[in-house]
């Protein structure tokens, strides 16, 4: 397939901003234009200030910064059926999450998020460890590696949970939801977007890292670091969007595969479109979220594990239908 020519990424940019603007009027507060300067005007730019904006960004930079940490893990471990919540990633930063507010709950964001991302790091270092030991005789090994060890910290992390009267709590992390996101509780995401902008920045560095420690070394880089720097900002972006909305599932997962549809293997060139299209497929599936049953809402985890389980399929029946 021939890719897409770089002149369409403004057009992609302009269509998510689209969506963005729309995502601003749609909720149960009156928040139209005609309220905006009309009578209650006070109460709509309030409402608009407060949530609908800071949700609208939330919603941008956790479905960029996911779907690049999807990106950047399917690199550094070689096959493309890997992100966060197939990795061990994302249970691990729960667990950290799990075991803040039990023992330290009067802990500040920052230092929650901190905790989380160490916890999310050594995941996925013990889901590194377990590939090297395993015979990787399909593709699809991995994935179920790294979906049945984040079974095992998942059944760690309720047990604990459970027994502590913390089920509510990490039940609220493992489903994403972003109806809860005011003015002061999502800034924490443009950490996640820094840490996106020095993916791009070592954009090159990753492709080459992902060709394998030989290759990597014969052209001057050093693998070790490379990796180390892969892991920490996948770890730090998975904490940092657990902590602030929970967790969305299968997004890392199926931006990067159908961008690599149409752009290729090349993460510097990817990465524009990977960013984009995880904000607005996130965009729109929390749209849908607030329309399918108004007034009422449709958790965000819940719209994308049902869109991105039936993608993840096509996905996997279209690889076996090439290879057959």
């Amino acid at each position: 397939m021939k890719p897409l020519p770089i002149a369409t990424l403004p057009i992609a940019a302009f269509g998510i901003g689209l969506l963005a603007v729309w995502s601003l009027f749609v909720g149960v507060s009156d928040v139209s234009l005609a309220a905006l300067f009309g009578g209650g005007a006070d109460q709509a730019t309030q409402v608009l200030l407060v949530s609908r904006l800071p949700r609208t960004l939330a919603l941008i930079l956790a479905g960029a910064a996911m779907a690049v940490s999807g990106l950047l893990l399917q690199m550094l471990v070689r096959n493309r059926f890997v992100e966060p919540s197939t990795a061990g990633t994302a249970e691990s930063a729960i667990f950290g999450m799990m075991m803040v507010s039990l023992l330290a709950p009067e802990m500040p964001v920052f230092g929650r998020m901190a905790v989380a991302s160490l916890c999310a790091l050594a995941g996925t270092g013990l889901f590194l460890a377990i590939l090297r030991q395993v015979p990787l005789r399909s593709p699809l090994v991995v994935p179920l590696v790294g979906i049945m060890l984040g079974g095992v910290i998942t059944a760690m992390t309720e047990f604990v949970a459970y027994r502590q009267d913390l089920i509510q709590s990490v039940r609220g992390w493992e489903t994403g939801d972003f109806s809860a996101i005011l003015l002061g509780r999502y800034e924490l995401l443009w950490l996640s977007a820094a840490l996106t902008g020095v993916a791009y920045l070592a954009a090159d560095r990753f492709t080459v890292a992902g060709m394998g420690r030989d290759v990597a070394t014969n052209l001057g880089i050093d693998h070790r670091k490379v990796m180390a720097l892969g892991l920490v900002i996948v770890s730090m972006t998975t904490a940092a969007v657990i902590a602030t909305c929970g967790m969305i599932p299968f997004l890392g997962l199926i931006v990067p595969n159908v961008v690599s549809l149409v752009r290729g293997d090349n993460m510097r060139g990817s990465l524009p479109w990977v960013a984009l299209m995880g904000a607005g497929l996130v965009l729109a599936c929390d749209i849908a979220g607030r329309l399918v049953i108004h007034p009422y809402e449709v958790p965000i985890g819940t719209m994308m594990g049902v869109i991105g389980s039936a993608l993840f399929l096509y996905l996997l029946l279209r690889r076996n239908g090439h290879a057959g």
